[in-house]
């Protein structure tokens, strides 16, 4: 039976399916009190990907680079002494006190617990400054990514090498502003392409090779704002645009957007996929407001990750090869029966635990690592945790945490955001959920206001040498101003010697805003988390906004299409959206 709930959080209405409470009934849950949404956020929250902060080791007191800011309670140890045999996370244990709320005695146990400095293990060579990544070699800034070499400033991109500033992207080589980018060479400043080669400022392309400019080609070469060139008049015309010229390059960007703006959308990027409803979606079945997974199977409000998962909700981001999972961020693989759960992996049926691996039957643990039967990192026979996890359960009921907005938390909740390590402009949920710092701490978040840059500006950006063949080595011992008036960084940046190496080689100027304002900028480029209904813009024989005109005749001939979807895309958005049926009949 379908039932209508009201967020706690944000006071909207929200929907709980037949199939939801089968799911909650499978793993022995109650239904949710906070909409989806709000549930996406507040696990996002507890997700810090790109700031790092240099502080003390607080086991060897030696410099650290750290996701934790330096004025965090919680105690760091550096990510190689962590994984160490020289601490015991047991030695934190504590007994279950019945007259405290569960989240106050679980907040106690994580504060006083070390946690890792960054997460990159021993496949990480060169490359400090990255967070949440494997197998990276020469990298700088890097997170969330895997099996990279040579990249610099980017976001969840694997088998990337020698490229810089991209997100979400796959087999890239030589690339430069990319993002939903895959199996390209020497391909900038584009979004959503594939298998296109020596490229610049392109859209929903296919096998393109030396265009610019151009939307929804397949299969095309020597196209300039989608019209035909001959080789020789192509390579002509790319001379004249002169991209190593900063102001150059911006008047082709501003040229770019005009015929960005005539392409037709696709309602959502969905393939291979079956009884499936979100974006992003590949080889999925029966997911349903599902962002950005692949090869997952019975899912429902989930988030980055997959890569065969079956039966699991609300999960990401970061979730992969796992079952059962409910509420967690950044776990697996062969993991089972995961609840509200953050960083931990390969674990079979734990609950409430941070930072814990390569265990099983815990509840409220915290950096434990091949251990079983635990509470509170205190160790139980099997007989006792059974008997003790039910009494625990009940107590949360009777004895709710209630945070100060007033928002309670039973059994069945997620972590309540007061005991989330970072404030919420340090997490990925004020990239994808921006709030202004008023806004935060209405909502009872925390919020860090970063120190002044250690270093003054040298040099504003606006007066760095337009072109960058007039740039030298003299350039990596400036401190840039960045020249965003809304700063998301520390307001300064510097260039390192393989940036410059690449913008030499790839013949593009110097950026004139600091790594995380681009980061910003390339998040803003990307569809929002959540779904609208709408109908197709097909109005017969061109978009409803007449801005592109039909090349093929449709199935509903002359009359406008019918056909509605759900879409990330919000009707008061200016892009042409059109369905599967009609986008393929005009880009196939």
């Amino acid at each position: 039976m379908t039932k209508t709930k009201t967020c706690q959080n944000c006071k909207t209405k929200f929907t709980i399916e037949p199939e939801d409470f089968e799911f909650y009934k499978k793993i022995g849950v109650p239904a949710p009190t906070f909409c989806p949404e709000c549930r996406m956020a507040r696990r996002m929250a507890f997700r810090n990907e790109i700031n790092l902060y240099k502080r003390k080791c607080d086991a060897t007191s030696k410099d650290i680079i750290s996701i934790y800011n330096p004025k965090s309670p919680h105690k760091i140890y550096d990510h190689k002494y962590w994984w160490s045999d020289k601490w015991d996370a047991l030695e934190y244990a504590r007994n279950y006190d019945f007259s405290k709320p569960f989240f106050k005695q679980f907040q106690e146990l994580f504060l006083k617990t070390p946690q890792i400095s960054i997460s990159i293990d021993n496949t990480v060579i060169n490359s400090s400054y990255c967070n949440s990544t494997v197998f990276a070699k020469n990298c700088y800034l890097v997170t969330n990514s895997g099996e990279v070499e040579n990249v610099v400033l980017s976001n969840r991109v694997t088998y990337c090498k020698d490229s810089m500033d991209l997100y979400i992207a796959d087999k890239l080589e030589l690339c430069c502003e990319c993002l939903y980018c895959y199996d390209s060479y020497k391909l900038f400043f584009s979004n959503h392409c594939h298998s296109c080669v020596e490229s610049y400022f392109l859209y929903d392309c296919r096998n393109c090779q030396n265009c610019f400019g151009c939307v929804n080609l397949r299969n095309k070469k020597y196209h300039i704002f989608n019209k035909p060139y001959s080789k020789a008049e192509y390579f002509k015309k790319l001379k004249e645009f002169d991209l190593g010229i900063y102001n150059n390059l911006i008047k082709q960007k501003e040229n770019y957007q005009k015929i960005y703006k005539k392409a037709i959308h696709r309602f959502a990027q969905i393939i291979k996929s079956v009884n499936s409803v979100g974006n992003e979606l590949k080889n999925t079945k029966n997911c349903l407001y599902a962002f950005d997974v692949n090869k997952t199977e019975d899912a429902k409000f989930i988030n980055w990750g997959g890569f065969g998962c079956k039966d699991v909700y609300d999960c990401g981001p970061g979730f992969a090869i796992a079952e059962l999972l409910y509420e967690v961020v950044d776990t697996g693989p062969e993991a089972a029966k995961n609840l509200f759960v953050i960083v931990s992996w390969h674990n079979q049926n734990i609950q409430y635990s941070i930072n814990c691996h390569s265990s099983s039957n815990l509840f409220a643990c915290v950096g434990l690592r091949h251990k079983q039967y635990c509470i509170l990192n205190k160790q139980y026979t099997k007989d006792e945790y059974n008997e003790l996890v039910p009494k625990i359960i009940e107590h949360m009921n009777k004895m709710p945490y209630v945070d100060k907005k007033g928002r309670i938390y039973k059994y069945g909740e997620f972590f309540p955001i007061e005991l989330s390590p970072f404030a919420y402009n340090e997490t990925i949920a004020n990239e994808y959920f921006p709030l202004t710092k008023e806004q935060a701490l209405k909502q009872g978040y925390s919020w860090y206001d970063k120190p002044k840059a250690e270093y003054k500006p040298t040099i504003k950006a606006k007066d760095l040498e337009d072109n960058i063949k007039d740039v030298n080595n003299s350039i990596l011992k400036e401190v840039i101003e960045c020249d965003s008036k809304q700063c998301a960084g520390s307001g300064v940046f510097r260039i390192i010697p393989q940036e410059l190496k690449f913008y030499k080689k790839m013949n593009l100027p110097i950026p004139r805003l600091c790594p995380d304002c681009r980061h910003r900028e390339r998040i803003k480029q990307r569809n929002p988390l959540k779904l609208w209904e709408r109908k197709c813009q097909c109005a017969g024989t061109h978009s409803s906004n007449k801005l592109y005109k039909n090349t093929t005749e449709h199935k509903h001939k002359n009359k406008p299409c019918s056909n509605k979807f759900q879409t990330t895309y919000a009707p008061d958005r200016p892009e042409i959206v059109y369905c599967e049926e009609c986008y393929l009949k005009e880009v196939g």
